[in-house]
């Protein structure tokens, strides 16, 4: 972490605990708003952003920023950089569903640097490193001892006071020892500047980049990319050999749905491998897996009454929305068939066997539904990732359940009356 940044930990009171503002309870995202601006307001030239623990350092980790979603902008010119991310900067601040948006960095610092009198130097006789000795003592500290205090040792360090370490002035006088007795001000065999630095450049692939850190109110990660792709196109045009890149989540769910467009269809495949090898019939394997853009189309409306978008968790939920699906019917479907091994006809077998296995049928889909219910309905942590996947599931299992339950007697009384009535038929054709 550099030293012009710091964490702050804030543990909630219980809810119950918190004081209203204007008649009511605020909720964390107003609480943390509050907090943010009341640091901005007591300290001055300040950036806060707001954030979980974990998820902080986790896109610290795996991105270099500490934010959901990272603005990147590449180019040689450091100067170039920093004006078209504050450009960006005003751009993203006016779109819709945007928390925080602050530099990575400070952009630049002023600094104190010390250059040593080489002549001065010679004729005191004084090594160059002597002055670093003399800077680092007074102002990082040396250690000349150790106490034992209640059987803990603690290190002894001298160094100057604080408000001294912050005089230009004071650390000119500092004494740096020359030969055995003689002393020489520091500012004697040294000159002091002040200069505006850069600190850090960071650099990705060896090129150099400036990054902006954006927290997002909205979930929907992709939409807002998008619109902030075409505002930026217009908006802020790039010079030749300069680059904008999007990364932190949104780059997270590029990657996890390039991953998930292999593993969806393998699932799907496997799935319908298994219905095959189940009933040894293509025409019934496809009878059975009609069940699953059923429960697909249920699983979509459902994230759409919810106002959910499309995400990583919600994909895996219509992958095992999927496996539940063909669930019910397989247990339809095998019902028929025994029912016409015993002679029953199509329609007969049936009608008998929706009134048999409609207990069963209902029972699994109230179970798999209700075990989901607590998910979807979470509010605490981890409530992002549960929901839009219990949502899926709960969705389409409903309706799958309903349409399993109507469309697929339907559709397996036509096609296994269809052969049948071909080869009634075929008895009483004119032979002639």
């Amino acid at each position: 972490m550099p030293p012009n940044e710091a964490d702050f930990y804030v543990q909630y009171h219980p809810r119950s605990q918190w004081r209203r503002v204007g008649g009511r309870v605020p909720d964390k995202a107003e609480l943390a708003a509050r907090v943010a601006e009341a640091i901005r307001a007591g300290v001055t030239n300040t950036q806060t952003l707001v954030a979980q623990p974990i998820e902080m350092r986790f896109n610290e980790m795996l991105e270099g920023v500490r934010a959901d979603l990272s603005v990147k902008v590449f180019g040689p010119d450091f100067d170039i950089l920093e004006g078209l991310a504050s450009r960006i900067k005003g751009v993203l601040e006016g779109e819709p569903g945007v928390g925080e948006v602050e530099f990575e960095t400070a952009g630049r610092s002023p600094m104190l640097t010390l250059s040593a009198r080489r002549d001065a130097l010679v004729r005191y006789g004084l090594p160059a490193s002597a002055l670093n000795e003399a800077v680092s003592t007074a102002l990082a500290g040396r250690v000349v001892g150790s106490l034992q205090h209640e059987g803990h040792v603690h290190e002894v360090v001298v160094r100057l006071r604080g408000e001294l370490r912050e005089q230009e002035r004071q650390i000119e006088q500092l004494p740096v020892r020359v030969g055995e007795h003689g002393l020489v001000a520091l500012g004697e065999v040294a000159e002091f500047a002040r200069v505006e630095s850069v600190e850090p450049i960071r650099r990705d692939d060896a090129k150099r980049r400036a990054a902006l850190m954006v927290n997002l109110k909205t979930r929907d990660v992709e939409g807002f990319v998008r619109r902030a792709e075409e505002r930026l196109a217009r908006e802020v045009p790039l010079p030749d050999g300069y680059s904008i890149e999007f990364g932190g989540q949104f780059e997270h769910l590029v990657e996890a749905r390039s991953r998930l467009a292999l593993v969806v269809p393998a699932a799907l495949l496997f799935i319908f491998v298994l219905i095959f090898m189940a009933f040894g019939s293509l025409r019934q394997a496809l009878l059975v897996f009609s069940g699953v853009p059923l429960a697909i189309t249920g699983g979509v409306f459902a994230l759409a009454m919810r106002g959910m978008p499309f995400s990583i968790t919600a994909a895996v939920g219509f992958i095992a929305l999927s496996g539940v699906a063909v669930l019910n019917g397989v247990v339809l479907v095998s019902y028929f068939n025994e029912l016409r091994e015993e002679g029953r006809d199509p329609l007969g077998a049936v009608l008998e066997g929706c009134l048999t296995r409609l207990r069963p049928v209902l029972m699994t889909a109230l179970v798999a539904s209700l075990g989901f219910l607590p998910m979807a309905l979470s509010s605490g942590a981890g409530a992002e990732v549960q929901r839009p996947l219990a949502t899926v599931v709960i969705g389409g299992i409903i309706s799958s359940t309903f349409l399993t339950l109507v469309v697929l007697p339907v559709l397996y009384a036509w096609f296994e009356r269809t052969p049948a009535r071909a080869s009634e038929e075929s008895p009483d054709a004119d032979p002639g």
